[in-house]
């Protein structure tokens, strides 16, 4: 039976269109995909994540821990800022994805995708060094995403300057949001500038209101999850189960960024080194044909079959469809040219750079 997050009722109100996801019930849309996409990038959207996952690492063991755990390096991260990493299994398939805030030298909130919640915490249980504490708090956190060029014009009047995180992947807990006691991230899943507010799941209406209240006068819509996908598809943004998994290296997808194989050891990395060099690569594609690409399509270079889409839609800001797919290495070049199956009919699509979108700052 799927859960509520503490905004349900919220959705309901304002004529969210429900569906299950990730084990929720959340809404796919409210005025429509391409409108909330255009407002998030034209404007400014606010998106209900209280179905993410919200982890604590405490103690003197933590960075350890964190270090043995995950692919990136934590040794010098700067209190206050926030890190992407994955967490592998011991071949190097990947167990989730996620973002690590560091609030004190033994003190780290770790955010997980919804789906892997409890089986990221097990995994994490079973794996974590000595002197560790790992508390999983999900249930009494709630979060929202605010997103798009208007989103600091929006949250600044619900808070002191001094308290708003500028710097992109920085944080700010115990801060004031209106009366509320939050944890604000200069972070998001949309390509926009933006912000992800935490709070108590008591708070989470009141937040949720004030918040669209205050984003009125700047075009402030609320969102679902089907905008979420477009936005952070076109911002080439990969999402666990679709451009990664358990049979799928962080290397062969393309996020090699957060993955230190500097490092003296981590889980996994023997693994990823017995892999060797990887023989597949994430890339973009945009048709040239009539159709939608969309995930888990054969992709071909004449009877050849090359690999699969991975994510695909049509984009509200291009006008056409675009996917990710991984593909074998050799025909990732931008500019080759493919040919994806789309329902028994081979449409052609061309390999180009990513993201698709990418904001001016």
């Amino acid at each position: 039976m799927e859960l509520k997050t503490p905004l349900y009722d919220a959705h309901v109100k304002l004529g969210g269109r429900i569906v299950p996801f990730a084990g929720y019930l959340l809404p796919v849309q409210y005025e429509g995909v391409i409108a909330e996409h255009l407002a998030v990038r034209q404007k400014a959207g606010l998106f209900d994540v209280s179905h993410m996952g919200e982890i604590t690492f405490k103690g003197k063991g933590a960075l350890a821990s964190l270090n043995h755990l995950l692919t990136n390096d934590f040794t010098k991260m700067p209190v206050g800022k926030v890190r992407y990493s994955i967490m592998c299994y011991e071949d190097g398939g990947v167990v989730d994805d996620l973002l690590v805030y560091k609030f004190g030298e033994e003190n780290y909130y770790i955010v997980v995708n919804a789906s892997n919640r409890h089986k990221d915490f097990e995994f994490m249980k079973a794996h974590i060094l000595e002197d560790t504490e790992i508390e999983d708090i999900s249930d009494s956190v709630a979060q929202v995403a605010l997103q798009g060029p208007e989103a600091y014009n929006i949250i600044s009047k619900l808070m002191k300057q001094e308290d708003i995180p500028m710097k992109y992947y920085t944080a700010k807990r115990d801060v004031d949001v209106a009366g509320m006691n939050c944890l604000v991230s200069y972070t998001g899943y949309t390509g926009e500038a933006g912000y992800e507010i935490y709070t108590a799941n008591e708070n989470a209406e009141k937040l949720w209101d004030t918040l669209l209240e205050a984003g009125k006068e700047f075009g402030l819509v609320p969102c679902g999850l089907g905008a979420r996908d477009t936005l952070r598809l076109e911002a080439s943004m990969p999402l666990y189960g679709h451009e990664m998994d358990e049979t799928i290296s962080p290397l062969e997808t393309g996020l090699d960024f957060g993955v230190k194989m500097n490092k003296e050891d981590f889980v996994g990395k023997k693994g990823l080194q017995a892999k060797g060099e990887p023989k597949i690569c994430r890339v973009g594609l945009r048709i040239i044909d009539k159709g939608v690409l969309r995930e888990h399509q054969d992709v071909y270079v004449g009877e050849e079959k090359i690999g699969h889409t991975t994510s695909g839609t049509f984009s509200p800001l291009f006008k056409t469809s675009i996917a990710m797919a991984l593909l074998d290495k050799k025909y990732s070049q931008i500019g080759t040219i493919v040919e994806v199956d789309v329902r028994g009919r081979r449409v052609k699509a061309e390999v180009v750079e990513m993201p698709f979108y990418k904001r001016e700052r």
